[in-house]
């Protein structure tokens, strides 16, 4: 409109001074500067629409906009108008369409939609973060079209700025909607961590994190889980009165205790299980939400663990109690051939039961053994495995000592079965007139009211170590057990002598001990503290001081089953007497607990010499892993421990080498059905 002015002006001007130009003028104006302002014009309405439809300077806008122009102006200051403008211009015309889009400032509310807006704040924010973020950078850089502002306006320098402050400041509060989002988010997956993930199954687990398990069994472990939790908010739900719920558990219990079973691995579960689960699942969110009190599941668990350790030491002392029941009970098939063979026994003349070559039972110079046992079979094959292995059978004599109800069963089975060219001689225990109580410590206590008490009220709550059953076996009554320390009492010509146990296999031949050198020591034996609890502290009460005096706590423990004994040194060293001694010291049981180790330990401290390890390996009767390499080198196999290899708890993978030195087809273990 300026121009049209400028333009005019000039024609009048011209006119006044020379009218004969003026239709000059106007033919040149409308053939040529017409069309080119009309053109520049709508140039500039193109390029900048948004300018001109929400510019005040214009003088074709019509009579309501003047109005609402001039009240805007009354009302706010040029900046806030430039604001508006510049937002106006940044965003474009107003419609229905923009508050469809979403196309509006952070300023502006737009009521009912919240909650869309929520559910996809993460993804809107991101793209529109995004997007603003790299429109931005272009401004930075100078991409934008319109790149060369030298020539703008102050006006237009304004607008650009603000637009250009609140495009940053949507941005920030875009980014900053996206932080609060994805918190959000986070906040909402540490609670739902702590419900129900029904998700896989209806997995219920309220205090464990391991919800995925690849180990086959994970459904068992989580349908105890399951039972444990339903327990426990059954209990809460009859503390609150919510009997409904408490049936509703009480039901779904049952349904997983019967679907479990005694299952415990994945395989054992019926097909119904997985629906079980879920099933339980539900019912555990519902009771969750109901019940769920810190306080309370934590006692109730705390009850439920305490229980448990009760159970678990109560089962434990009776496992104990059977276990050792079962190892020191002789099988009815053994218990039938001790009977058979002792009819037999008493059956026979008296000149038919003497055992050939007697003159070499107190020869110093052959291989003499020491063999106290109570089981016939048990025995038959430490003998038989020894006349095996030996290279001269000729030269070894077996000294057998048992009790007066297998003395005939144990003289007929080698009087059936004789060990070859080898010397072998029965004897009974409860013959030897000299092993009385006023000589043996032992016979005496066992004699006394405190160690009958001790044996026959085991359950008496003021018993003292009635905890312990371990040690009320049977086997410490008998003085089998003890006659290991009257070896020079028993044979009296002899200087060396090998004890064994009845439950050894010899595998190679033993003379080579007869050459050992004990260095002045009594007895030779294969230490055990390769493994901690073979010390001397795990046997005797370093507590007391007659014991913490005397021994060393960390002293190397040795094995009995294959003691190599030197009868000469053992009486200069009045050995006898000094077990004796000690034997007097605890007899209230307060230096160690029954048994024959711990005194020979105190007996033999100092005086044992150690052999090598191949001559002796232990743990065939406890110890599942040894070494079968060892087991084959060794010279003596030792079943120590409850299974024994003629029991039906021993281990299988041991038992062949024991077993082969049985003849199974023999008459009387067929008749009292024994069998490999």
């Amino acid at each position: 409109m300026a121009l049209k002015r400028g333009l005019s002006s000039v024609g009048v001007h011209r006119n006044r001074s020379s009218g004969s130009r003026l239709p000059i003028v106007i033919l040149v104006f409308f053939s040529v500067l017409a069309p080119l302002v009309f053109f520049v014009g709508r140039g500039l309405y193109i390029s900048d629409q948004n300018s001109v439809q929400s510019g005040f300077t214009k003088q074709n806008v019509d009579w309501r906009e003047r109005l609402a122009l001039q009240s805007i102006k009354n009302l706010f200051t040029q900046e806030v108008i430039d604001v508006v403008t510049t937002s106006t211009a940044d965003l474009g015309p107003l419609s229905l369409n923009s508050f469809r889009k979403g196309n509006l400032s952070a300023s502006w509310k737009v009521i009912g939609v919240e909650t869309s807006v929520e559910d996809n704040s993460t993804s809107q924010s991101n793209q529109k973060a995004t997007d603003l973020k790299q429109e931005m950078s272009q401004v930075k850089e100078g991409k934008l079209l319109d790149d060369d502002h030298s020539h703008d306006t102050p006006a237009k320098t304004l607008q650009r700025q603000l637009r250009d402050d609140r495009r940053e400041k949507r941005a920030a509060e875009l980014v900053q909607q996206d932080d609060e989002a994805t918190v959000k988010l986070e906040n909402a997956a540490i609670e739902r961590s702590k419900a129900v993930d029904s998700a896989v199954l209806g997995k219920y687990n309220i205090w464990r994190r391991e919800n995925e398990n690849d180990n086959s069994d994970s459904t068992v472990r989580l349908m105890r889980d399951q039972i444990i939790m339903a327990k426990v908010y059954v209990s809460i739900a009859k503390l609150k009165n919510k009997v409904d719920l408490q049936q509703e558990l009480q039901i779904r219990l049952k349904e997983s205790q019967r679907a479990l079973g005694e299952s415990t691995a994945d395989a054992d579960l019926p097909h119904s299980a997985p629906e079980k689960i879920k099933t339980m699942g539900r019912v555990l969110s519902k009771a969750r939400e109901q019940l769920y009190d810190c306080k309370l599941v934590t006692g109730k668990l705390r009850a439920m663990l305490h229980t448990s350790e009760e159970q678990v030491r109560s089962l434990k002392k009776q496992s104990t109690f059977l276990s050792q029941l079962a190892a020191k009970t002789i099988p009815n098939a053994i218990h039938c051939l001790s009977m058979r063979l002792t009819i037999e026994y008493y059956l026979l003349p008296l000149e038919k039961r003497k055992f050939p070559r007697s003159e070499n039972l107190e020869n110093p110079n052959l291989y003499h053994y020491a063999l106290f046992s109570d089981n016939v079979l048990a025995a038959s094959v430490v003998v038989s495995s020894t006349i095996i292995n030996a290279k001269d059978p000729s030269k070894h004599v077996f000294h057998l000592v048992t009790d007066k109800l297998n003395f005939g069963a144990m003289n007929m089975w080698f009087l059936l079965n004789p060990p070859g060219k080898a010397t072998i001689h029965v004897e009974n225990v409860d013959e030897f007139k000299w092993l009385n109580s006023s000589y043996c410590p032992v016979l005496r206590q066992l004699e006394t009211a405190a160690m009958k008490e001790f044996y026959f009220k085991a359950d008496h709550p003021t018993t003292s170590g009635s905890s312990n059953l371990k040690y009320r076996n049977p086997k410490y009554l008998s003085m089998l057990n003890h006659l290991r320390f009257y070896l020079p009492q028993v044979y009296p010509k002899l200087d060396k002598i090998l004890f064994l146990d009845d439950d050894i296999v010899v595998q190679k031949d033993l003379t080579g001990l007869w050459s050992v050198d004990l260095h002045g020591k009594v007895n030779g034996a294969v230490e055990t503290c390769g493994e901690s609890f073979h010390r001397y502290d795990k046997y005797l009460n370093f507590s007391n001081p007659h014991i913490s005096r005397n021994f060393d706590p960390n002293a190397c423990g040795w094995a009995y089953g294959m003691n190599m004994f030197d009868l000469k040194e053992w009486k200069k060293k009045d050995i006898t007497g000094i077990y004796h001694k000690w034997q007097n010291m605890n007899e209230d049981r307060l230096l160690w607990k029954l048994g024959t180790l711990p005194p020979g330990l105190i007996t033999f401290y100092g005086l044992t010499h150690p052999l090598e390890k191949s001559w002796h390996v232990l743990g065939l009767g406890y110890n599942p892993s040894v070494d079968k390499r060892e087991i084959e080198h060794a010279a003596v196999i030792h079943y120590n421990g409850n299974m024994k290899p003629w029991l039906e708890l021993a281990m299988t993978k041991y038992r062949p080498y024991w077993t082969k030195y049985i003849k199974y087809d023999h008459p009387y273990l067929r008749s009292c059905n024994l069998t490999e």
